[in-house]
């Protein structure tokens, strides 16, 4: 009789622990899953939503938007793309500087689906944000030139040409699913 040797799922005490893989992993549903690697259209849609936010709610100390921050929270330790938080939820020292460690969810987390990623997966990740107090979740797909919006109580709408976006409440953005599928076109 051959013995069956069961593998232990990781645990997120465990997963924080292990040294940062490049691309980053994250630990998601007790799983280790390493994010692709940023290719061309990902990084530039990732800088210009970046931008775009936080030139309008930095100034005003209203949010910040951060790229590829580790986020760890319900269970999970996530890496959004872009993970926006209300100022003052953004973590700080009794020094004044800022948390290396946000063991809180984002209120705006942002995915931008690459090439090779599985949509069902990273929605997934979305809806966790959800399901934990993250109030806005986008997943923009350059593929089909359409954003998805998840909402609180896990309602998602589909968001596509001239169609005003959703945005966090108190950031006066106004931005188009156009506009950001503009920023790729370098002619």
């Amino acid at each position: 009789m051959t013995a069956i040797t069961i593998k232990p799922k990781p645990i997120l005490e465990e997963f924080l622990k292990l040294p940062e893989t490049k691309p980053a992993s994250e630990f998601i549903n007790g799983e280790i899953i390493q994010k692709p690697m940023p290719q061309g259209e990902h990084s530039l849609l990732q800088i210009e939503v970046c931008e775009a936010i936080n030139r309008v709610a930095k100034s005003q100390k209203i949010a910040y938007a951060f790229p590829e921050l580790r986020c760890t929270f319900g269970g999970d330790s996530i890496i959004p793309d872009i993970a926006v938080f209300r100022w003052e939820r953004i973590p700080i020292q009794p020094s004044g500087k800022i948390a290396n460690r946000f063991e809180i969810h984002p209120d705006w987390a942002i995915e931008i689906l690459s090439p090779d990623q599985n949509q069902t997966k990273v929605l997934s990740k979305l809806l966790h944000c959800s399901r934990n107090g993250t109030e806005l979740g986008w997943l923009i797909d350059s593929e089909t030139e359409s954003i998805l919006a998840i909402f609180p109580g896990q309602r998602v709408e589909i968001f596509s040409g001239t169609t005003q976006l959703p945005v966090l409440d108190g950031i006066q953005l106004e931005l188009t699913v156009e506009q950001v599928f503009g920023w790729l076109k370098f002619s």
